[in-house]
């Protein structure tokens, strides 16, 4: 009624629904259709009810109806078990296939009555037929089912050896990168080994090398304080000769005006400063009355000219202290910057042997370990 021409076709070639279809009814399409389509199935069943499965046969039929009407017996039968099923992996194939399954009409009223009228066949059939005939239509019908079982054998054991054959072969190739795997692995143990051997020495040069600056940094820092020291002590000594200088300087001016004075006062010594010149009168005084601390001045101005002569190399070896101190900084930073690299360098390799073991990416050689060595 759905499908007549597909109909008489199938009648010609003595193909039965029971053939093709029974197995669709008995498994609910779950014995060859992918489950992406089984789950729509299994979907509209429970909420249609089991009319569905006239539905779905019947869009199966009507969407390959014309491959159908070109094939034989045989070729009709191999359809409906390999290359329908294989139509309908793609999900998007199977939900087209279930809307026009929604679409099909099939009431309910006319299965009833199919069902009864092909009860009423069956047994007027059975009352009518020959047994010879029975015989021979059952014997035909299990001939058909022996060669599709034995077609479904020889598939199924076409798919065995293929899957064996597979098998093997991944087997295969899994123990090769397993072998791989097992030599990279050792591999990278090695590395490890080398890199935390390395990373071993370089903390103790770095140890050393703290150590070592630090006793300079100490040595530098005491000669600084040393140095500092001196500076404030000669700084205050020659504070205090320029107080005792000014005192003496000003001591002798009083001292001279009080001669000037006495020699004004005096009749005969001012008759005589007025007449040979005040230069040849005060020169003898001063030759006379100042000596001692012309001669003490002249020791003052030694010992200050001494002070000042020490005062400078004092400087002198100030200035070549803050120098060293800085050659000291500027060595501390480079050594920094060393230690620094050398970690650098060790992390990256250790990080590079953790990606190698685990497999991330291919292991890199050490690159930076040389010259971090060659500078400290």
């Amino acid at each position: 009624e759905q499908l007549p021409d597909l109909h008489s076709h199938f009648c010609d070639l003595n193909l039965e629904a029971h053939m093709y279809a029974s197995q669709w009814f008995l498994t609910l399409f779950t014995a060859k259709f992918p489950l992406c389509m089984v789950f729509h199935i299994i979907d509209l069943l429970l909420c249609e009810g089991l009319n569905i499965i006239f539905h779905v046969a019947l869009a199966l039929l009507k969407t390959s109806k014309e491959d159908l009407l070109q094939a034989d017996f045989e070729g009709a039968l191999k359809f409906f078990r390999v290359q329908l099923p294989k139509r309908y992996r793609a999900e998007e194939n199977a939900r087209r296939l279930m809307e026009q399954a929604c679409n099909i009409k099939v009431p309910t009223k006319k299965l009833k009555k199919y069902e009864k009228e092909y009860q009423t066949m069956r047994e007027s059939q059975l009352q009518q037929e020959d047994p010879m005939d029975r015989y021979k239509r059952e014997n035909r019908r299990l001939q058909e089912a022996s060669m599709r079982l034995e077609q479904e054998n020889d598939d199924l054991a076409h798919e065995l050896v293929t899957s064996k054959i597979a098998l093997r072969n991944d087997l295969d190739q899994a123990e090769d990168k397993a072998d791989v795997l097992n030599k990279e692995l050792l591999l990278t143990k090695q590395r490890l080994v080398e890199t935390e051997e390395e990373k071993r020495k370089q903390e103790e040069e770095t140890a050393q090398l703290k150590e070592v600056f630090r006793k300079q940094l100490e040595k530098a820092e005491y000669e600084i304080k040393k140095t500092t020291a001196i500076i404030a002590e000669y700084k205050q000594i020659c504070s205090q000769l320029s107080t005792r200088l000014e005192k003496q300087q000003a001591a002798s001016k009083e001292e001279l005006e009080v001669v000037k004075g006495k020699m004004l006062a005096c009749k005969h010594c001012s008759d005589i400063f007025s007449k040979e010149g005040a230069l040849q009168v005060a020169a003898p005084s001063r030759e006379d009355q100042g000596s001692e601390p012309d001669d003490e001045k002249d020791s003052l101005r030694k010992q200050l000219r001494e002070m000042e002569l020490e005062l400078a190399q004092t400087k002198l070896q100030l200035v070549e202290a803050k120098c060293k101190i800085q050659e000291l900084e500027h060595q501390r930073g480079a050594l920094m910057n060393e230690i620094q690299a050398a970690k650098n360098s060790w992390f990256s390799k250790t990080l590079n042997s953790i990606k190698t073991a685990t497999g991330t990416q291919p292991l890199q050689p050490p690159q930076a370990g040389q010259p971090a060595k060659e500078c400290t």
